[in-house]
């Protein structure tokens, strides 16, 4: 397996802007992200950072704001690759296709904002062009958020999507978990929609 860490949007809109992270709370999943580049690149793993950009009229991620930059400690370490994007999925109108082709790359590990937004859009696209997928749960994060079809908590969010995602989508792990299988240059296991499914059935043993 080739892996390569996908860093996204870890800009400073998520820490002091309008679009706060509320779980996991950043002072766990920043260290996490870090600790996960860190790992990364000790193992050979290249690591693709990336930053969403919008109008710079826009009230969140407007291109060349503070809030738009990306946080310091990310900023800081060394990657091997940047993607500047304007949709969600890190996919969509760049050249990360191109890139993961001529790297060999099998295995894409997600860690990043949101949650159930840009790393949901990236998980499901890179699972449907065939790659294999994780991501890494206490690296990540959410909003709450609240609209004309309901009200969901933070919690709520980053829970549901998780779940989802390791019902086939992509194998879900923390950050700790992650940096053993890397160590040893081993798959994590992902899990199945029925036997997601099954188990909350009454009675079911599976």
């Amino acid at each position: 397996m080739r892996r390569a860490l996908i860093v996204i949007d870890v800009q400073n809109e998520y820490f002091s802007g309008n679009m706060q992270i509320e779980y996991p709370p950043v002072d766990v999943t920043l260290p996490n992200i870090t600790r996960a580049m860190d790992a990364a690149r000790a193992a050979d793993i290249p690591v693709v950072v990336v930053q969403h950009d919008a109008p710079e009229q826009s009230p969140i991620f407007a291109k060349g704001s503070p809030a738009w930059q990306l946080h310091d400690e990310i900023a800081s370490r060394p990657s091997s690759h940047h993607i500047n994007k304007t949709y969600a999925s890190v996919f969509t109108g760049t050249d990360l296709g191109q890139w993961i082709a001529d790297n060999g790359i099998d295995t894409l590990t997600i860690a990043g904002y949101m949650t159930h937004n840009c790393e949901a859009s990236t998980i499901y696209e890179a699972a449907h062009k065939g790659l294999a997928v994780e991501f890494l749960s206490d690296a990540s994060g959410s909003p709450s958020y609240e609209n004309a079809a309901g009200k969901a908590s933070a919690e709520e969010i980053h829970r549901v999507f998780s779940t989802v995602f390791h019902s086939g989508f992509a194998a879900v792990a923390s950050t700790e978990q992650w940096i053993a299988a890397a160590r040893e240059g081993k798959a994590l296991e992902r899990d199945n929609i029925y036997l997601s499914v099954q188990r909350t059935r009454k009675g079911a043993s599976v």
